[in-house]
């Protein structure tokens, strides 16, 4: 790793030394919110734009370049990985993605195959060197996964769900497929990040977008060994961001699953979520995305609460999770300017 890079602001936070301010970076900061982005995606379809490396790159630089953050988030999705791995995906316009062939009992568990040739997602490698031979010496790219429960919900499911019925009873009904299910994608996961990491990648998040519906007692025995295996088979110079939403009960149990980094949503207030985790531990987070549409004044209070619950050191700023379609472009880049300010003046 190049010197600008160790001693950019998002790295020096995640090893909880002094910065100069707080460094900031937003979950789908390259989104349907932005024009330049829109410009892009209005010639292809979203799995192309994800499957098509120069295009996947120009949003990506275009987003950090635009909004002034301090990391890049690699332009891809969470469930490409599911398609080399035996399951039918599709991206249906206005549904979202779908699987055809969920895994639907515990006999069908075997069907998922472990991911063997990682050229299947060349495409990710591929714009994870573009971007990083066109950002910035100072900005670190950001690679990402989802957590294995957030990809078994998938698989099971078939697609999003609200009450992750089916994927709780094959939890319940036979505990056995439901860990060889998430070993598979644990073992899946581990060589995908690490390949990300080795394209050129200087820290990778895992997403449990959906983790949060479990109960503590679930989380522990189902989940947690699984995300802990995935995050403890990173390499220790590349920052892991461990990134849960939906249940603050589950933070200890985040916490234990390992990270660099634990990523917090809007559901706790920021200065427990610090005392929970010690002034030793990097956090990041975690203002509610819909406060990019209040006024000026409330986002600046609302952003300061957050810089001020976070603590001297250890924060990187962010949202809850990803900004909405709806928010005006200029309140993104006003966030920015003031999480810089009021970053430096803590």
């Amino acid at each position: 790793m190049t010197p600008e890079l160790y001693n950019c602001r998002f790295l020096k936070a995640a090893r909880c030394e002094p910065v100069d301010t707080t460094p900031i970076w937003i979950m789908r900061q390259a989104g349907r919110y932005l024009p330049e982005y829109m410009d892009v995606r209005n010639r292809v379809t979203f799995i192309e734009l994800c499957k098509t490396p120069e295009l996947a790159a120009e949003v990506t630089l275009t987003a950090q370049r635009v909004l002034n953050v301090d990391a890049a988030i690699l332009f891809a999705d969470l469930l490409p990985i599911l398609e080399p791995m035996g399951l039918d995906l599709e991206y249906l316009k206005g549904e979202g993605p779908v699987i055809h062939n969920p895994i639907q009992s515990a006999a069908e568990v075997d069907r998922l195959k472990r991911l063997e040739d990682l050229s299947t997602l060349h495409f990710v490698f591929d714009t994870v060197k573009l971007v990083r031979e066109n950002l910035p010496a100072d900005i670190p790219l950001l690679g990402f996964a989802g957590a294995p429960f957030t990809l078994a919900s998938y698989a099971i499911e078939g697609g999003g769900s609200r009450n992750y019925i089916l994927t709780k009873q094959l939890m319940y009904r036979d505990p056995g497929a439901w860990h060889a299910l998430m070993e598979t994608l644990t073992a899946s996961l581990i060589p995908y990040l690490r390949a990300q990491i080795d394209a050129g990648c200087q820290a990778v998040q895992v997403f449990d977008s959906w983790g949060g519906c479990l109960s503590p007692s679930d989380y522990r025995e189902f989940v947690l060994p699984h995300t802990k295996a995935v995050i403890d088979g990173m390499p220790d110079d590349a920052p892991v961001i461990n990134f849960l939403t939906g249940n603050p009960a589950l933070l200890p149990l985040q916490s234990e699953a390992g990270g660099q980094i634990v990523g917090v949503d809007w559901r706790i207030d920021m200065a427990d979520a610090r005392k929970q985790l010690g002034p030793d531990r990097a956090i990041q987070g975690n203002l509610d995305p819909v406060s990019l549409m209040a006024n000026l004044d409330t986002l600046k209070a609302r952003a300061k609460a957050v810089i001020n619950g976070a603590g001297p050191r250890g924060h990187i700023f962010n949202l809850g999770h990803g900004v909405f379609p709806e928010v005006p472009p200029d309140n993104v880049k006003a966030l920015v300017e003031i999480v810089h300010e009021f970053g430096a003046a803590k």
